[in-house]
């Protein structure tokens, strides 16, 4: 184990490990072999104060990293950096997003074209029941930026359940090489599918769905509030419902979601300072589980330095 960890000047504790889980043995005290497989997750290691001043240092010192699975600390392999995994980005946006989203077009395409080199980017439309795709991944980030359009902001246009277009934008992950993975959203969060008294966070069949895909790809999901046709009024029950679902999708998958109180944000400018620490600081952490019962794993990334914080999936499915 590392015993201090300067960032970006990264060092692998091992080869990097493909992110597929598989079964290996290790030896245990008793003389029997215990089974392991390789477990890959995003994290963003990051201090607050570069957070709060919007700029990151050259280095963080994220001394011993420790990682647990079910409140049982597990063996880590490697971190693969910037550098070693390009970053796969899918942008999406909800097609019935109130009018002066448009106005924020112009600096999201900006914030496209100054992602890393070798980046990838697919932008899609959350419309109906569909997912309307602009531009399949690509790692030209001009024509990424370019594939934006304005949305038509009309109620007829809106998807059955925003978190039916994450699904499908999860699964065209599947072609591409391991390595990062984050998801862009642009929404109001709120899911109507099964009526309005059933769009609490807790009851969203569709948001658990795709809290468990995000985690089983290794995706962070990273979330912008924008009012939509059903919270445009300013519904405060709405309102709480969409943001609620947005929170928990980021904070169970590693992200992060931005809101600027109940309304339309006045620039998302502030947002995209932000991501983009958390994006530059996000590495690919692989680590041995132990754990080879099916079904779901808690894990905990902690540093021994106080001071920095670190962003990571809440757990995964094992089946």
């Amino acid at each position: 184990m590392v015993k201090k960890l300067l960032i970006p000047a990264l060092v692998l504790w091992a080869a990097c490990i493909a992110a597929v889980p598989y079964s290996i043995s290790q030896p245990e005290s008793s003389g029997q072999k215990q089974k392991v497989r390789t477990v890959s997750i995003p994290i963003s290691i990051f201090t607050k104060q570069e957070l709060k001043e919007g700029q990151m240092s050259e280095f963080v010192q994220a001394d011993r990293l420790i990682v647990r699975e079910d409140r049982e600390e597990q063996a880590i392999l490697s971190i693969r950096s910037v550098t070693d995994a390009p970053l796969s980005l899918a942008v999406l946006i909800q097609e019935d997003l109130v009018s002066n989203f448009n106005l924020q077009l112009r600096d999201l395409a900006k914030f496209i074209r100054e992602l890393p080199r070798g980046s990838r980017v697919m932008v899609a439309y959350m419309r109906g029941g569909n997912l309307q795709v602009r531009q399949r991944f690509t790692d030209d980030l001009e024509a990424a930026a370019s594939s934006f359009r304005i949305v038509s902001s009309t109620a007829n246009s809106a998807p059955r359940s925003p978190y039916d277009s994450v699904i499908d934008a999860l699964d065209r992950f599947d072609a591409l090489p391991a390595g990062r993975r984050a998801i862009l959203m642009v929404s109001d969060g709120l899911d109507a599918s099964q009526g309005i008294s059933g769009s609490t966070p807790g009851l969203s069949v569709d948001l658990d769905r795709a809290i468990l895909r995000a985690q089983r790809r290794s995706v962070a999901v990273f979330s912008i509030y924008t009012p939509a046709s059903l919270t445009e009024n300013g519904n405060s029950s709405l309102v709480l419902n969409g943001q609620g679902s947005l929170m928990k999708l980021s904070e169970e998958t590693g992200g992060r979601a931005f809101f600027q109180g109940s309304l339309s944000p006045v620039s998302f400018l502030p947002f995209f300072r932000e991501l983009r620490i958390l994006l530059n600081r996000q590495f690919l952490l692989s680590y041995l589980s132990t754990h080879m019962k099916k079904g779901y794993h808690r894990v905990e990334v902690v540093s021994t330095n106080p001071e920095v914080k670190i962003e990571h999936p809440k757990g995964y499915y094992y089946r």
